[in-house]
């Protein structure tokens, strides 16, 4: 699979003001300062172009709905985790993007982006055990791991899964990747196509 096309299409603060469901939904989310944003730049080949991409952790403080080749949309989700916002704020966004992920009749599936130089987050952990609640279906990215050799960020991951499986049943379908590099793009991209075919 390839993308051909990819523009931003409009930002919602409420599941109310999100656009009608149309066409299939892929979402991201990830904690913050994850590389969401360059991850989606890559995929979509529009290097930061797409998603804006931010030094400062947080920055994305409302759904953001991408189309993608007239055919589905990439959907950009706040991060968890730190912010430089209120309280309130906070839990404003984790109630409209937990409204989303549960009620969202069109959201084909979730990515939940994980950082492969950190041991687990228990942040990380709490988030997929609640969409494996939910029922959402689910798959990993590890991110940044051109920072890693190769056998450090296979460790990485298999530490991860390792704890995840403590926590809910079955391994995910998971994808180590590289904004930098490109890494994982088109085993992504395929798995995306796969699910859009079905």
């Amino acid at each position: 699979m390839k993308i051909k096309s990819a523009e931003f299409e409009t930002s919602a603060k409420s599941l109310e003001t999100c656009p009608a469901p149309g066409v299939p939904e892929l979402a991201f989310i990830g904690r913050s300062n994850v590389g969401k944003s360059s991850l989606i730049n890559m995929l979509s080949g529009r290097r930061g172009q797409l998603a804006k991409v931010s030094s400062t952790p947080g920055k994305t403080r409302l759904i953001n709905f991408f189309n993608i080749d007239q055919q589905w949309r990439l959907v950009d989700l706040p991060g968890y985790g730190y912010a430089k916002i209120s309280k309130k704020a906070r839990m404003i966004f984790r109630d409209f993007v937990s409204e989303y992920l549960t009620n969202r009749e069109n959201l084909l599936g979730v990515f939940v982006l994980i950082d492969s130089r950190l041991t687990p987050q228990d942040i990380d952990l709490d988030y997929i055990t609640w969409l494996g609640e939910i029922e959402a279906p689910f798959a990993l990215i590890f991110t940044k791991t051109d920072k890693l050799s190769k056998t450090a960020a296979q460790k990485s991951v298999d530490r991860f899964l390792a704890a995840l499986s403590e926590r809910i049943e079955g391994s995910p379908d998971h994808f180590i990747s590289s904004s930098k590099n490109g890494e994982g793009k088109k085993e992504i991209l395929g798995y995306i196509g796969h699910n859009l075919s079905r």
